[in-house]
């Protein structure tokens, strides 16, 4: 190839670079809890019914769309801040990493377009609500809860870690397929199985991108415990009944919670894994249309 030739080819590689970095540069808007924090110091910490509820209201599309999805209203907020104060006096130190969490979700997420071409990048917004949940996603975005994952302090122990991890395991969500998201506890097909390994793959892509899973929390839980722990998924691998396995809490340490999660990451990563087409295996990761069949695909076995 001449030498201009190839200075055109590495002029284009390098604007295609730039552009895949600025797509997959995150927004992360954070008026909500500016409003909020400015709210909390007028009040000395103790806003009205009324007042909250304006913040609600008067907030970003994401916080009301957070609110109405998970019944966010000025009262539950100020029962709880009455209950638990030091919940919202303790978020405000997650404020100071919030920079630094931007800058490495922009790496993250030049990573997912690197891998995944097709990757969707929505805002992800933070807001203050209830102290529950920690995140939800939909079409529109990721938005986190900043005092609920701040108190999650059985994750990661480090603050900056634990909300890149989370938001970028909730980006493995936002790839999935409509279907997948539309799933809720209750439905005929929320199987144990499907709905692990729906969790599991946005594990696994925090992972991918980030480093590290969103449920830390699960390396220590389960040393040692591997084999009875997917033994005891399989047998319930078909239920509906998920209260054993998914959405469940940190648990305690003979009992921990949300092991859905782990076993489901661990059957996503080793599909990926055996998968040559890397590329190709994201999309059914993020299509998965047969739970059972995808199983048999990934090599995954129980531990012994």
């Amino acid at each position: 190839m001449r030498a201009s030739s190839f200075g055109a080819v590495a002029a284009i590689l390098v604007l295609q670079t730039a552009s895949a970095a600025a797509a997959a540069a995150p927004e992360i808007v954070t008026t909500d809890v500016t409003r909020f924090y400015q709210l909390y110091e007028a009040t000395s910490a103790h806003p009205t019914v009324e007042q909250l509820d304006q913040y609600v209201v008067t907030g970003t599309p994401a916080l009301q769309e957070f609110a109405k999805a998970r019944n966010v209203t000025g009262a539950r907020i100020a029962e709880k801040m009455a209950a638990s104060p030091a919940t919202y006096a303790d978020a405000r130190r997650c404020l100071a990493v919030l920079p630094a969490v931007s800058q490495r979700l922009t790496v993250a997420f030049a990573k997912l377009a690197s891998v995944y071409p097709a990757a969707k990048f929505p805002p992800v917004t933070i807001v203050v609500g209830r102290g529950r949940p920690v995140g939800i996603t939909s079409p529109a975005g990721v938005t986190i809860g900043l005092e609920a994952l701040c108190a999650a302090d059985f994750m990661d122990p480090n603050i900056e870690d634990r909300f890149v991890h989370n938001v970028a395991h909730e980006y493995g969500h936002i790839q999935q397929s409509d279907a997948q998201q539309a799933l809720e506890p209750g439905q005929p097909d929320a199987t144990v199985l499907r709905m692990s390994l729906m969790e599991g793959a946005a594990e696994f892509i925090a992972e991918l991108i980030s480093g590290d899973v969103g449920n830390y929390q699960h390396k220590a839980a389960t040393k040692g415990k591997e084999a009875a722990i997917e033994r005891a998924f399989v047998r319930d691998q078909d239920k509906t009944d998920l209260s054993a396995w998914m959405y469940n809490g940190p648990g305690d340490t003979d009992h921990p919670g949300d092991l859905g999660y782990w076993v489901g990451y661990r059957i996503v990563k080793s599909y990926y894994a055996h998968a040559r087409d890397k590329r190709a295996a994201l999309k059914e990761i993020f299509d998965l249309r047969d739970p059972k069949q995808f199983v048999a695909k990934s090599g995954w076995k129980p531990a012994r």
